[in-house]
């Protein structure tokens, strides 16, 4: 068996590797070659702490396993980051234990290559302005890799907290871009392609700060009773989703579900976008939106690469069990 720790991820995943290996599993969802088992999430009545599991199958990649972990708000007082979590990789052929693999970085990188993933096969072509509502631990990891799809010129964004906003200042300084703390109706007034990655339970944004030909890729809502934009937004946009029964459920279109402005036929795979089986955006002035709910298959297929690279580089240990 093999442990891969974290700083081991950090060393051999890269942002190009975690963009194939989302897109890939993506595909393979929408083609019925890979599915996730159903999700389990629970408030465990100790240091508000929300703690369950994700799981799933990959036939086409042979890829089999677990994410084990939560979210412990109070994480970041002890220095620490707020989502823990370990992925268990199985031999899909045995059932043995195959890794062990640190997914603390993997969680960061792959939720912002499914939001790049988004962007590449959605966002207009001559998108210029970059919005990001939430500056936490992963909107750095958003920004970075959302900058590689598009020839963006500025970073607009806004945080419940301001103080935390030169953090994400600097990285946009870092990859060459001006940037500029604004209030959430000018920010949805400029941004031709807005992220939304916070752990929100009310809309954040609104329909009419959304300029028409936006793309939206909604990061945060992963629980039941999140929330970051309004309903209304939802229903006016072409509605995409890494899975949609995810999406109905605890994603960001549950209410928009819940109060009969869209049904499920109104939300369509990333993953039919990807395959050529439906066109993705149609129209320059089409808002689209990506609900990225965050699925199982994403941790396996971005650990297995982890696993592979170290495995390969030597810097995974071997142990018996």
């Amino acid at each position: 068996m093999l442990i891969v720790s974290e700083e081991t991820c950090k060393e051999v995943v890269g942002r190009s590797d975690a963009f194939a290996a989302v897109e890939s599993v993506f595909s393979a969802m929408a083609s019925g070659d890979a599915y996730n088992f159903p999700v389990i999430r629970e408030a465990i009545g100790h240091a508000d702490a929300l703690y369950g599991f994700k799981s799933g199958f990959d036939r086409a990649g042979l890829v089999l396993g677990l994410k084990s972990g939560g979210y412990w708000p109070g994480n970041m007082d002890r220095g620490l980051t707020n989502h823990q979590s370990t992925v268990f990789l199985f031999d899909p052929d045995t059932g043995q234990l195959q890794a062990l693999v640190g997914g603390n970085y993997l969680t960061a990188v792959r939720t912002a290559a499914a939001s790049s993933v988004s962007i590449a096969h959605l966002a207009r072509k001559d998108a210029k302005v970059l919005g990001m509502v939430g500056a936490g631990h992963q909107a750095g990891f958003q920004l970075r890799a959302a900058a590689e799809q598009r020839d963006f010129e500025k970073v607009v964004a806004w945080n419940f907290h301001p103080d935390m906003l030169p953090k994400l200042g600097t990285v946009a300084e870092e990859i060459g871009l001006p940037f500029e703390a604004v209030e959430r109706e000018q920010l949805g007034a400029e941004a031709d392609v807005i992220i939304s990655i916070t752990s929100a339970h009310d809309p954040l944004m609104m329909k009419d700060w959304v300029k028409p030909g936006t793309h939206l890729a909604c990061m945060g809502t992963d629980t039941k009773g999140k929330q970051e934009v309004d309903p209304e937004l939802v229903a006016a946009a072409t509605v995409f989703t890494d899975e949609i029964a995810q999406s109905t459920t605890i994603g960001e279109a549950q209410h928009a579900i819940s109060n009969g402005l869209i049904s499920d036929a109104d939300i369509t795979s990333i993953g039919d976008v990807i395959n050529g089986t439906h066109p993705g955006r149609t129209s320059d002035s089409e808002i689209t939106l990506f609900d990225g709910t965050g699925v199982g298959l994403q941790d396996l297929a971005v650990a297995s690469v982890a696993a592979r690279l170290a495995q390969e580089g030597g810097q995974a240990q071997q142990v018996q069990l």
